[in-house]
Formats: structure tokens, sequence, C-alpha cells
């Protein structure tokens, strides 16, 4: 039987080698299963880089920095670190005539304290203003202004 061109038809199919085109004598990109393997691949090396170097195992610094919170002073002390001494503290409170202090003082003297009584703002660290400091190195540290 012909094929309609005047090809005679094969009576078997090609074998791989042939249909793929597969020339036995140059070298394969991949392995090829030698005698005692099996061709599905189990056993078989993995096929080399082909023009990229391997990956270099680099090693990655990591850098931690920690952001410290700002502090609210108010009129209480706070535990904190020291920022000129780096130690954690509790910081100690002085406290100080303000505008408050200087308001109710006179205040009192258009109420008509003016007897002494006029004075007694300065008396009272609720209507001061309050400083923050170290303990240990006696920095300043922040203030909490009452007005």
């Amino acid at each position: 039987m012909s094929a309609p061109g005047g090809n005679p038809v094969p009576s078997a199919p090609p074998s791989y080698e042939e249909a793929v085109g597969i020339n036995m004598n140059y070298p394969h990109p991949y392995p090829v299963p030698g005698p005692g393997q099996k061709p599905d691949g189990k056993g078989m090396n993995p096929p080399p880089y082909m023009g990229q170097p391997p990956p270099a195992n680099n090693p990655i610094t990591v850098q931690t920095v920690y952001v410290q919170q700002p502090v609210l002073f108010y009129d209480r002390p706070v535990q904190m670190c020291c920022p000129s001494c780096n130690q954690v503290i509790v910081t100690r409170l002085s406290y100080d005539a303000g505008a408050l202090t200087w308001l109710s003082c006179g205040g009192l003297c258009l109420l008509g304290c003016v007897a002494g009584c006029c004075l007694i703002p300065f008396c009272i660290d609720a209507l001061k203003d309050v400083d923050h400091t170290c303990p240990k190195c006696s920095a300043l540290l922040g203030s909490y202004k009452r007005l």
C-alpha cells in the first residue's frame, strides 16, 4: 500500500531516537541511565547548573533597633531609662513656682487677701510646676507645666 504522494507508508512507527532526533554521539545535558538504573530517574543525579554559578550563602546581618516611646511627665514619678546614664530609674520630683502659682497669688490679692494670705499658693505643691530629674546622674529629664 502506498500513500498518495508516491511515498510508501511505513509498517512500524519510528523509534524514539529517530522521532526526536537524538544523536547518540553528542553529550547529553542530563544524565543517561546506566546499566543498573531504572529510566524513571531514581538513583540519578540532578542536572548541573548550566551557565549560572551556584547561589552563594552570604550571612544576613540583622540589626535590631529599639525605639523608646516618648515619656509623658505628670505630677507623679515615672519609671524610665535615663537617656543620660542609661540606667532604669524612677524620677525624682522637684516643684517650682509656675504660671498657675502666680495667677493664684494674684487672684487672692484681688479678693482682698493682702496680709500674707496671698502667698499660700507658694506652699501648695498642687499649684506648682514639676521637674523630673534622674536620682543617679541628676540630669533634667522633663517637666510638667500646670498651665
